[in-house]
């Protein structure tokens, strides 16, 4: 079901794990990037001490669901946004660790708009997580899982497994997934689990 549009705010908040960034998170980034003058895009999982297990999503903690390091993402999504035409003055790029609510304040601005996406229980407790706090929020998109569209997990099971993954992704995920050899990073991380 899509949401009714909102006026244009000043700063909005979005995250993911960009775990590999593809083409449906673009979408999302420029959804969230139409809403407000600057969007402050908050990376999830920066660190394995600042990503808990969730319940709601018991894999998102695993190595092999988090290949990338913080750095890595964080030159990854600047690079996409900047291939989609996008000022670096218009968005921020910062650590964001979505399922330790406590910590917010130190990481975005708590009076932003605070965007995201539902597919399932997983989002329903990020949302859960904002309202806690009393945060502006809206929803993108809140579609069943079967809906959603892409998935990282899918794309690194391609690259695990020698498959075509590339036109999944914006050129410049393609570039820097090869220049850092994160298909190889996979398989040598699936030897080890």
């Amino acid at each position: 079901m899509m949401q009714e549009p909102i006026p244009k705010t000043e700063t909005g908040v979005i995250h993911g794990r960009f775990q590999v960034l593809h083409n449906d998170h673009l979408d999302y980034l420029l959804a969230g990037m139409a809403l407000c003058r600057h969007l402050v895009v908050g990376i999830t999982n920066p660190d394995p001490f600042l990503t808990r297990d969730e319940s709601a999503d018991p894999k998102r903690s695993r190595p092999m669901c988090n290949p990338l390091t913080y750095f890595e993402r964080y030159v990854m999504v600047r690079a996409v946004l900047e291939e989609a035409g996008i000022d670096l003055s218009r968005f921020s790029v910062v650590p964001f660790p979505v399922n330790i609510p406590e910590l917010y304040r130190y990481y975005v601005p708590l009076d932003a708009l605070f965007l995201l996406s539902i597919y399932d229980d997983w989002g329903r407790r990020k949302l859960a997580y904002f309202k806690s706090l009393g945060l502006a929020t809206h929803v993108l998109r809140d579609v069943p899982d079967s809906e959603k569209g892409l998935s990282a997990t899918d794309i690194r099971r391609q690259m695990v497994a020698n498959e075509s993954w590339e036109e999944r992704v914006p050129r410049a995920v393609s570039r820097l997934m090869k220049k850092w050899d994160i298909p190889g990073r996979l398989q040598n991380l699936g030897k080890t689990t």
